[in-house]
């Protein structure tokens, strides 16, 4: 981490000015119910940040609990997701992803002509406006989390109905059951086509060209290279050519949204919206002071959750599966939970970004936080230089390295994840 090599000339003048203190603390062992000056039993590696009692100090060491539970965290899911996958092909679990990536591969080719082709819809990440601004209170005694307000670079829920309405840097975006089914937007779900039509999904009934799936009665149940009439399934999101009996996405313009649909602010180009709900995009916390910056932004990061989103498969049947039920039946099986773990692992690629570049933003925040805290000590407040000299100083080393291994770790499982995606044309 970036920490070890900014830390230096912090580190001897904060040590020069614990040592200048300790004259002042001589006497306060007599006044021990007074002078407060032990040090925590527990430090950060047991998830305690409260170790110096200055508030930029004690953030920075909570934003890196933070930040290492959820690299942890999402280490973990991506890891549980691969061992499923593993077992699913006759592998064990902890399998390398190599070895993983060529038992997929091969029960891919015996299966199907061509490989898979897979649409996947992005995963939606939304950051928790209420963990931002509680934590720029936390590190900035100025910030008042009662009339703070947080920037949503992005899309910000709002309250859905008819009362929806956003400010004019943003647009109104509806997602519900279209009027009259009549989707002027990306449909997901079923879409009734009305005669012939295009289908980006998988089409369920005939199809004028080529179709990759046929059911038992020879209708198209796949990818149709032509015209579909019936029903086009759009799990992944699209247009639809007929009536959307699914959920539509929409933009309503001065009508506004169906009373039943959910509705959020879409804010424009280069532009953000101010968000009391949760944010779909980067979250924008309160302006605080400088060397709380990066310790605000890194547990608004930790609180993102992301799901998993929608896919769309589509194959052709190799010659040798043409005409066997059974074979086509394990296959459509075993395909149905590698498509749930594929999903579920994209959610998880998807916070993991967010969570690798809040750990690369936040190494050096550690030393930032004990410079400006050098002011306190000037001040004359005898405890809080003992503490951060003797409490705070030293957990610097053990916060750089669980930054340093959660890290690590999770470039590990995401890399692994990366070659699994690229078996299956991700």
């Amino acid at each position: 981490m970036s920490l070890a090599h900014h830390r230096l000339p912090s580190f001897v003048a904060l040590a020069l000015l614990g040592g200048a203190s300790v004259a002042l603390l001589q006497g306060c062992e007599e006044i021990t119910d007074v002078c407060d000056i032990s040090c925590p039993a527990e430090g950060i590696a047991e998830g305690n940040a409260s170790l110096s009692g200055v508030a930029e100090v004690d953030a920075f060491f909570g934003a890196v609990v933070d930040l290492s539970a959820a690299a942890g965290s999402i280490s973990g899911s991506l890891r549980a997701e691969l061992d499923a996958i593993a077992l699913s092909v006759g592998l064990e679990p902890g399998a390398a992803a190599a070895d993983i990536q060529a038992a997929v591969s091969a029960r891919i080719e015996a299966t199907v002509s061509g490989g898979l082709s897979i649409e996947a819809a992005p995963p939606r990440c939304e950051a928790s406006v209420d963990v931002a601004i509680a934590a720029a209170a936390e590190c900035d005694a100025e910030i008042d989390p009662g009339s703070a307000s947080v920037a949503c670079s992005g899309a910000c829920e709002v309250e859905g109905g008819v009362e929806a309405s956003c400010d004019a840097s943003a647009e109104l975006v509806c997602t519900g059951t279209a009027p009259s089914f009549n989707c002027e937007g990306s449909c997901e779900g079923s879409c009734e086509l009305s005669g012939n039509a295009s289908c980006e999904g998988t089409c369920r009934g005939s199809c004028d060209g080529t179709c990759s799936v046929l059911d038992a009665q020879g209708n198209c149940a796949g990818e149709c290279m032509g015209n579909c009439e019936g029903t086009c399934e759009l799990s992944a999101g699209g247009e639809c050519n007929g009536m959307c009996t699914g959920s539509c996405t929409y933009r309503p313009g001065e009508a506004g949204c169906q009373a039943d649909a959910s509705a959020r602010c879409e804010a424009s180009a280069n532009a953000s919206v101010q968000c009391e709900g949760r944010c779909e995009g980067s979250v924008e916390p309160p302006q605080v002071k400088a060397e709380c910056e990066a310790t605000v932004e890194a547990k608004a990061d930790a609180s993102v959750e992301c799901q998993p989103p929608a896919l769309e498969i589509t194959w052709q049947w190799s010659a040798e599966l043409e005409g066997d039920a059974m074979a086509q039946a394990e296959f459509k099986a075993w395909l149905q939970g590698f498509e749930g773990h594929l999903s579920a692992m994209l959610a998880a690629r998807a916070k993991a970004e967010l969570v690798g570049d809040a750990v690369a933003n936040l190494s050096s925040a550690g030393v930032a936080a004990l410079e400006a805290a050098g002011e306190t000590i000037a001040q004359g407040d005898v405890v809080a230089a003992f503490k951060l000299t003797r409490c705070a100083l030293p957990e610097l080393e053990t916060a750089a390295g669980l930054l340093t291994d959660a890290g690590t770790e999770l470039q590990a499982e995401v890399s692994a994840a990366f070659e699994l995606f690229g078996a299956v044309g991700l």
